[in-house]
């Protein structure tokens, strides 16, 4: 029989029950979650007490984040999983693999140029592995669109145009949340669309050169509620009866997880899940746009909205022999406690593919779907990742860390060029050129 392969998991919010739940049940014959690290207990606890009850196992050991050492030296994992707030994981990361671990990272890897110089110094000093969970990439519709490039439908991609919009649902969840604060997630240039920015790389097979940027807050804080002579008397949902109205109100006793992972643990962690979007502090920018040009050439048009009536993306992308276009609109209306997008007909409400030859007659694709989260593309990564023996993979979709660093520099790049409205030079913040030739 085979040995099954040991993980460890720090950081217990919303996002790790996809990597709890694969590695108990599809991938139980393979695969051993060992150990729970936290700074709440009552979180580490809440995840036991699924694992006890609804997969009767024993409860894993916990360990607070100053015994993550501890932790490694006594459960011996093979690959630490990292579900950290952004601005954390390079600590988790490099610690891992400096006690002989590789690590698995949720998206962004990281959210700053010190932290990632330091994730690279530490992968060329230890020769372990990183992988980012960029599951994107896995979605049917978005695999297809990478198809589409390489078979040449628009030959060398000159254009890339793209816009992704958030609604005023999950849009707003980020202005409850930590990712509010940019010390903390780099605001939504690094930690939302490092996804977007993971998919334009991919699609057309290059790396970011020089990035331009702006952004503001436009929607979202006090100031901009004022200004359209609105006034909140609460700093946060739960519990107000004032807010009971308020579309933008999530109460933390609606849903068994965002209780027992947020509301419960208040009194150890601080953390308040549902502060209200119209209050302060918020420091992160709802309404951005990028440009980009790429080593290969091509041009990037990029939009982010976080305060839409619908959520979903249009992206086309123009060549010297023709261009492809997708739209969709998401059927996601709201995000469970678990970190799992819900959708109630499956993850589409609308979706069109088209291709037009440049001298041809232009014709439309199905736009493949599948089951699970964010389009069907988890059960299709976590494949990837668990099981010993996935299916092929043509597309080359599992992302290292050249591939996240690709990545989230543009949004550093972007954070900078707000700043300064000056275009960035990303060889000049880290010699990603380099690293691709390796």
């Amino acid at each position: 029989m085979t040995q099954r392969k040991r993980y460890a998991l720090v950081g217990t919010g919303g996002r790790a029950g996809m990597f709890v739940d694969a590695i108990t049940t599809t991938y139980k014959d393979v695969a051993e979650l060992v150990a729970f690290c936290d700074f709440s207990q009552t979180r580490m606890d809440w995840y036991n007490g699924r694992l006890q009850t609804e997969r009767n196992l024993a409860p894993l050991p916990t360990y607070f984040a100053d015994q993550f050492d501890q932790m490694i030296a006594e459960t011996k994992p093979d690959t630490v999983i990292v579900t950290t707030i952004d601005a954390t994981h390079h600590l988790y990361i490099i610690r891992a693999m400096e006690l002989g671990c590789d690590a698995i990272s949720e998206k962004p890897m990281t959210t700053d140029l010190p932290k990632l110089q330091a994730i690279f110094n530490t992968i060329e000093e230890t020769g372990k592995s990183l992988r980012v969970t960029f599951n994107y990439r896995y979605a049917p519709a978005y695999t297809q669109f990478r198809q589409l490039v390489i078979d040449g439908k628009v030959g060398r991609p000159l254009s890339v145009d793209f816009s992704w919009i958030l609604d005023t649902s999950h849009g707003a969840d980020y202005f409850r949340r930590w990712h509010r604060e940019k010390e903390n997630s780099g605001g939504l240039l690094v930690h939302k669309a490092t996804h977007h920015f993971d998919l334009v790389n991919w699609w057309i097979d290059s790396f970011p050169a020089q990035v331009f940027a702006m952004g503001d807050l436009n929607f979202y804080g006090r100031a901009n509620a004022e200004s359209r002579g609105e006034q909140y008397s609460y700093s946060r949902y739960t519990g107000n009866p004032a807010a009971e109205n308020d579309p933008f109100a999530l109460s933390l006793t609606s849903k068994a997880a965002l209780k027992g992972l947020y509301l419960d643990a208040e009194p150890e962690t601080g953390y308040i899940r549902d502060r209200n979007v119209f209050g302060e502090p918020i420091n992160i920018e709802d309404t951005m746009a990028v440009t980009a040009r790429y080593h290969n050439g091509a041009i990037l048009s990029y939009c982010l909205v976080a305060y839409s009536p619908w959520e979903g993306l249009r992206v086309a992308i123009t060549g010297d022999k023709g261009r492809i276009e997708m739209d969709i609109e998401e059927t996601v209306t709201h995000l469970l406690g678990d970190g799992q997008a819900s959708a109630s007909k499956g993850p589409f409400k609308q979706a069109r593919m088209r291709v037009f030859p440049m001298f041809g007659e232009a014709y439309e694709l199905d736009v493949p779907m599948g089951d699970g989260g964010h389009g069907g593309a988890d059960p299709v990564m976590l494949e990837q990742i668990f099981s010993p023996n996935p299916p092929p993979d043509p597309y080359h979709r599992a992302a290292s860390h050249i591939d996240g660093a690709a990545s989230v520099l543009v949004g550093i790049a972007a954070n900078q060029a707000m700043q300064t409205g000056q275009m960035v030079c990303i060889e000049d913040l880290f010699p990603l050129a380099a690293m691709m030739q390796k």
